[in-house]
């Protein structure tokens, strides 16, 4: 005999929280969980390549920029919509964590019209294979893996792009010249959390915050 299906009327059932309600942090300034609720600044992309300009992405963009945004965070996203081709990535490098490409069509409501020709390279050297992205795909790049470049050659509708890697900070293991290598970090073009006046530097200090701490 086949399982019944049970069906509920989610309109006759309470809401437990009705009258403790908060619209907003403003509303209520000393909220135990407002650190764990973040709103996106919107963004301008930044980065320059030589013969492209700043449009190849569509502004304004949104980023979480992970732990100095919400503290305890082990994650870092980017959400971009690609617009034009770009040579976003040229230089092979590897994280300390896992890390997460994610490629949808931007012609919403329908995430699969997709069209569009990347170039992704995961490994490296004699063991480097080149992916062509060319529909919605999910790419997991596990920590010490070595990937890029990564290429957006063709771009004939917009393409959705996020980047999640696994880490408080966005940052990145490169190998130099010499045979030493060296590990870098980025917050992007925020302010810093402690003086509005300054412009991020990634010093650090920010990601030893916790999120129930005042």
């Amino acid at each position: 005999m086949a399982d019944e299906v049970k069906i509920y009327d989610l309109t006759k059932m309470q809401d437990p929280y009705a009258e403790k309600r908060y619209i907003s942090k403003e509303a209520k300034p000393d909220s135990k969980y407002g650190k764990l609720v973040f709103e996106f600044p919107m963004e301008n992309n930044e980065i320059e390549a030589e013969g492209v300009g700043t449009d190849f992405v569509y502004r304004p963009q949104a980023y979480f920029r992970g732990a100095s945004q919400i503290p305890g965070s082990e994650f870092n996203q980017s959400f971009q919509v690609m617009v034009k081709p770009y040579f976003l990535d040229r230089v092979p490098h590897r994280h300390s964590k896992d890390e997460y490409l994610i490629f949808l069509g931007a012609s919403y409501p329908n995430i699969f019209e997709f069209d569009a020709h990347i170039e992704f390279t995961l490994g490296k050297d004699e063991e480097a294979e080149t992916f062509i992205i060319n529909k919605p795909t999910i790419v997991r790049i596990p920590a010490g893996v070595y990937h890029c470049p990564l290429n957006f050659k063709e771009i004939n509708k917009p393409v959705f792009f996020l980047a999640t890697l696994f880490t408080p900070m966005f940052g990145a293991i490169m190998d130099l010249p010499d045979g030493t290598t060296q590990e870098g970090f980025y917050n992007g073009p925020i302010p810093c959390k402690y003086n509005p006046n300054k412009k991020c530097d990634t010093c650090g200090k920010c990601l030893l915050e916790k999120w129930d701490e005042k």
